[in-house]
């Protein structure tokens, strides 16, 4: 059971915030299309299409950012005045997003007055190509991730990340704030921003305006890192373990063995889920610790409940083995023989002298 669905947030970077981001680490300048920096890049990887200054668009994506090599520029100053600018005029119709050229070369001039008729930005990159490629990967990657907001707690235990879910009031905070109070980090409190990393990993992080706080009922916002200092708080993590609180219910099915388990998908990924009830006299921070370390243990291979049904069923299919107990031979060294089946394993009667 959800407590909230999940808003998944807009996707999209405008092609200035990709310039001006100083992650990008590229020597970069804009020859064209200054009006046109608003587009959005919506694709998290770039395009090398060649072919489109031979007229040869098929499968263009304007989304994703162009970017012209040393091969595409030494064609383009190949070709006549006039080729240029009618390979420019199709290319530069297509609505591209953004154009990159590499290697400091500067663009023939058809192509810087294309870009300014049709407001694309065009920008030289001082790198050569396979530099300016893995820059612009990495930094769209980051920006261009799946995300989602998700009302919840997520808290570092036993670095497993482990994200408290349940209906408002039902003592999430208190169990992040006893929890930090152990020795354990919060990541975030309320409010809950997720994006998803391949392969399948899914991290979260607080909001910018909520991070390191938290809200007690009754105390009111604390600040958690200047309670406890920088060890208490993390800035993300990776989302390992749901934890569904609920209000204890005599009649409701809860899980009493462990055997199967239970997935609550979170931007694609599945995220193993259990479900805690609440009520009052139950220590939840310390049942959260052990499902984190029970977390731990699964991630190592071991499954402590399968385990124990098969040792039982074991136990009960096969017949039972003659129990072994430990001699001594007369040299003094020690050694196990089995009994016999009609042979007692009990210790035999203590027998007490008989008094004078």
């Amino acid at each position: 059971m959800q407590s909230e669905p999940p808003s998944l947030l807009p996707h999209g970077v405008s092609v200035r915030a990709l310039l001006d981001d100083p992650a990008l680490g590229l020597n970069v300048r804009l020859v064209g299309g200054a009006s046109g920096l608003g587009r959005e890049i919506r694709h998290p990887r770039i395009q090398k299409s060649g072919l489109a200054l031979v007229g040869h668009v098929h499968g263009v994506v304007p989304s994703r950012i162009q970017v012209l090599g040393e091969t595409e520029l030494s064609y383009a100053e190949s070709l006549t005045p006039e080729q240029q600018q009618r390979a420019a005029q199709v290319f530069f119709s297509l609505g591209v997003c953004c154009v990159m050229v590499t290697r400091g070369v500067d663009p023939p001039p058809a192509f810087c007055e294309a870009a300014e008729r049709t407001a694309t930005p065009l920008v030289v990159c001082a790198e050569r190509s396979s530099q300016v490629i893995t820059a612009v990967h990495t930094l769209l990657d980051e920006q261009l991730a799946p995300r989602s907001r998700i009302h919840g707690v997520l808290v570092d235990v036993f670095e497993v990340g482990v994200l408290l879910l349940g209906k408002s009031g039902i003592g999430k905070s208190e169990c992040a704030l006893e929890l930090v109070m152990r020795g354990h980090r919060l990541v975030a409190d309320d409010v809950i921003e997720c994006d998803y990393r391949p392969p399948s990993m899914v991290f979260g992080q607080p909001a910018a305006l909520l991070r390191h706080h938290i809200e007690v009922r009754g105390l009111g916002i604390l600040n958690i890192k200047d309670l406890f200092g920088v060890t208490a708080i993390r800035e993300r993590k990776r989302l390992d373990l749901i934890v569904e609180l609920q209000l204890w219910q005599s009649d409701a099915p809860y899980d009493r063995i462990g055997l199967e388990d239970r997935h609550r998908e979170l931007l694609g990924v599945p995220i193993r889920e259990v479900v805690l009830p609440v009520r009052p006299g139950r220590n939840m921070s310390s049942i959260i610790e052990i499902a984190a370390r029970n977390e731990l243990l699964r991630q190592a291979g071991h499954h402590p409940a399968r385990e124990f049904v098969e040792r039982v069923e074991k136990g009960l299919l096969r017949p039972e083995e003659p129990e072994e107990r430990m001699h001594r031979s007369p040299s003094g060294s020690f050694r196990f023989i089995a009994a016999t089946p009609n042979e007692s394993s009990a210790p035999p009667p203590v027998v007490t002298p008989e008094r004078r």
